[in-house]
């Protein structure tokens, strides 16, 4: 059975979807999608530290459905600016993790990610796969990936 690693850029996913569809990211769906088709081995999801019940209650929720959650504070800088991106953590994660499964799936549309694609096709014999939502999705990151899945209704609640 293809041993998978799932990778969620939860901040893109969200807004992505909320601008594309007016609608949220049905996770679940997901999630059972990915484990017909092998052995889930990981599946983080990489979210801001919850700052209300909301997004404590969906974070729970994320970990009821198999993910494991990291998360990071909400950087609000002096001069109005704010950052609270897990690039970084992504990649460290998925440089790690990728010779050790059969396909990494990324969900994001953020084309910073595309060099990491680059690096894992050329280092590993991994095969990539990006779910996003495709209007809003750069043309680099799909053009890196071996596999890319445009989020529909049926990923949608």
């Amino acid at each position: 059975m293809t041993t998978l690693a799932v990778f969620v850029d939860v901040q893109n996913i969200y807004y992505t979807c909320k601008q594309g569809f007016g609608r949220s990211f049905n996770y679940r769906a997901l999630y059972k999608r990915l484990s017909a088709q092998g052995n889930i081995s990981h599946a983080i999801a990489y979210a801001i530290a919850p700052a209300d019940d909301g997004q404590v209650k969906f974070q729970d929720a994320l970990k009821h459905i198999g993910f494991t959650v990291k998360t990071k504070p909400y950087i609000q800088r002096s001069d109005g600016s704010a950052k609270g991106d897990w690039d970084v953590g992504i990649t460290i994660d998925m440089l790690e993790i990728a010779p050790m499964v059969d396909e990494v799936i990324l969900l994001s549309g953020d084309g910073d990610f595309d060099l990491l694609l680059k690096k894992i096709n050329q280092t590993t014999t991994c095969y990539t796969h990006v779910v996003s939502v495709e209007r809003l999705t750069a043309k680099s990151l799909t053009d890196q990936c071996q596999q890319f899945t445009a989020i529909d209704n049926t990923l949608l609640i």
